[in-house]
This record gives C-alpha cells, structure tokens and sequence, in this order.
C-alpha cells in the first residue's frame, strides 16, 4: 500500500503514522518489562495464579511489539533503536513496581490495559477504512488488551473474594 516517495494512504500521513506506532511500540516494550519484572517480585495471596497471568501477558506484549516493528518497517520506518527513546516516546509510561503485594501489582497491570486500550483504540479509529493492515494489526493487539484487562480484574475480583471470606470465617 505505501509507495517510495508516497506520504500519505488514503489521507493518513505515513509518518504521523509512524510516529503513533513507534509510541505504541514503546509501550509494548516497556509493558513487556513491566510484567516481566512484576511476575518475579510479586509477592502474597494466589500470587501463582497471578504469576502466570503476567507471565502470558509479557509474552502477549513482546509479540505485539514484533507486529507493530514489522509493520513499521513496512510503511518505510525505522522502530526505536535505543531503548531509552522508549522513555521519551511512550504513551502509557512505566511505573517501576514499589509494593510487591498481588493486588497493588494487579491494580497497577489493569492501568496499563487501560491505556494500551486507549491507544489502540485511537490508532484503530484512525486506520479504518484507509491503512487495512494496520487497522488489522492495531484490532488485533486491542483484542487482546482487552482480553488482558478482563483476565487482570477477574483475578482480582477472586482474590478480594477470597480474602473477604477468609476474615468472614475468622470472625
């Protein structure tokens, strides 16, 4: 679809477009870590179950950052080359985990979803029915996202049921 020489599909610039991805390739980058980091710190209640919630979902955001660096390079781009610019250029920011309880990090997960939902959502918005494959891409990862924070707040939900019945019973 995009041409050498060619800056704009179907009334899209190329390189605003670019820029909007590499945003969201950053994103990915840094939720990968966040997740990463959290599953090994995390620390109370069912934390094993919530350990492989964030394991799959790091696995889920280093996947999408592969999609989103092919498709830049498919529009005539480079991704981010330096992990800093991560930093510089992300949306949805990085927030190094300070209480390593289970809830506070599952609190903390829900809000990047939340985000990575807003974002896709944008960039789904803007591509559909002029950029096809990325609008693709961008659906699909937002599918995704959304899977993620339902998964995160229903892992949630089961643990304050739990804790909730267990000072129940210990009344």
């Amino acid at each position: 679809m995009a041409k050498k020489g060619n800056s704009i599909i179907k009334g899209i610039e190329i390189d605003e477009l670019i820029s909007l991805l590499n945003r969201a390739y950053a994103d990915e980058w840094l939720a990968y870590y966040q997740y990463y980091i959290e599953s090994k710190v995390i620390k109370g209640i069912m934390k094993d179950a919530a350990i492989a919630e964030l394991d799959q979902h790091a696995a889920d955001e280093l996947r999408h950052a592969g999609l989103i660096a092919d498709r830049i390079i498919q529009l005539g781009g480079t991704p981010i080359l330096h992990p800093k610019e991560w930093f510089e250029k992300t949306n949805c920011g990085y927030d190094a985990p300070k209480d390593f309880d289970v809830l506070n990090i599952l609190e903390d997960a829900i809000k990047g979803e939340q985000c990575a939902i807003d974002v896709y959502s944008k960039i789904v918005d803007l591509t559909q029915g002029k950029d096809i494959v990325t609008y693709d891409i961008a659906s699909q990862i937002l599918a995704d996202e959304v899977e993620h924070e339902e998964d995160l707040v229903s892992l949630q939900e089961d643990i304050l049921e739990f804790v909730n019945n267990l000072k129940g019973n210990l009344r």
